[in-house]
């Protein structure tokens, strides 16, 4: 017989396989697609897919609901950048230190703030969002301000690149994986269905909070990061609002709380966006009408309407039409 722990395991096994298979089809793009833009639109779709997985950690594996992605993206490809600027260091150094930044400031402000539920959870993390955003914003001497700051390149080969943003995207996808197998993954997903029960089952609640905010902005803060080496350009309009709800957007649209509905919904998205954007801004009108009609329907977003949906057994149902 089944128990709830080996259902959950062979769930999270399935999803696993799913966004493998998402890879390998993004793996095999470069093969047909040779237009540089064209791919460097499914780049800019997996850098969203990353700032989704590590809002997904937060969301959806542990329950705190966090406005601010895309800060924390800004925040790591400032510090990569702020360091090559003024210190010339370079991203082999500047890559790892946007990962130790993001994941210190997350550590401090989780330890501050992962003790307020709700609403105020989600005010607190936007309200921080936007300081560091108008900050940078207003400090033209340090970090240029709207003017944006250059960044190095790692390469110049665009596929080179591809093939670098499917890597990280693949790292990020199996460090979760095993993360949510292993005791950690099973006190988070405690502490999202029932905090005050984990707690008294001996679960330091505000602690595994912490350590799941903390990763979830290093994985956006290195997202951020290699981004802006891709754009070799960092400005505060990383971290603009609009960036945050199209994270949030792909997250609930692709299926939250799933490995493989951030990396689907970033597709979706974003792709369709690049659609949209020819015949006029309305991508937020779209996308946000879709947002509320999954989460008003279809809560498990597509992956959860994919893995739900079963064929319905002929037999049985031949059978249960017979006279008895």
């Amino acid at each position: 017989m089944s128990t709830p722990r080996n259902l959950w395991a062979n769930r999270l096994r399935t999803d696993f396989q799913a966004a493998l298979g998402m890879t390998v089809v993004l793996a095999c793009i470069p093969l047909f697609v040779s237009s540089p833009y064209s791919l460097g639109i499914v780049i800019i779709s997996m850098y969203f897919a990353m700032l989704a997985m590590g809002w997904n950690l937060l969301a959806g594996f542990t329950g705190q609901f966090s406005l601010a992605p895309a800060a924390f993206a800004m925040l790591g490809a400032y510090t990569t950048g702020l360091l090559n600027f003024h210190l010339k260091t370079p991203l082999a150094l500047g890559l790892p230190a946007a990962v130790l930044a993001t994941a210190f400031i997350g550590w401090v402000l989780g330890r501050l703030i992962l003790r307020l539920r709700g609403p105020y959870l989600a005010l607190t993390t936007l309200s921080f969002a936007e300081i560091a955003r108008v900050v940078i914003s207003n400090s033209y001497e340090f970090t240029r301000g709207d003017r944006g700051l250059n960044v190095p390149t790692l390469m110049q080969s665009r596929v080179g690149y591809y093939y670098l943003f499917l890597a990280v995207l693949l790292f990020m996808l199996i460090g979760l994986y095993l993360l949510m197998r292993s005791k950690v993954g099973r006190f988070w997903l405690a502490i999202r269905d029932d905090s005050i029960g984990a707690e008294t089952r001996g679960i330091d609640v505000v602690r595994y909070k912490t350590l799941a905010f903390a990763l979830s902005c290093a994985m956006c803060g290195f997202a951020g990061a290699l981004y802006g080496t891709f754009s070799q350009l960092v400005s505060p309009e990383l971290g603009l609002l609009l960036q945050t709800g199209l994270v949030i957007s792909m997250v609930v649209i692709g299926g939250i709380g799933t490995l493989s509905g951030p990396i689907l919904g970033a597709l979706l998205v974003y792709l369709s966006s690049e659609w949209l954007r020819e015949i006029g801004g309305v991508q937020l009108i779209v996308f946000s009408a879709l947002v509320i009609l999954f989460a008003r329907f279809f809560r498990t977003g597509i992956w959860g309407l994919i893995t739900n949906w079963r064929p319905r057994d002929k037999s049985k149902s031949d059978a249960a039409r017979e006279p008895t």
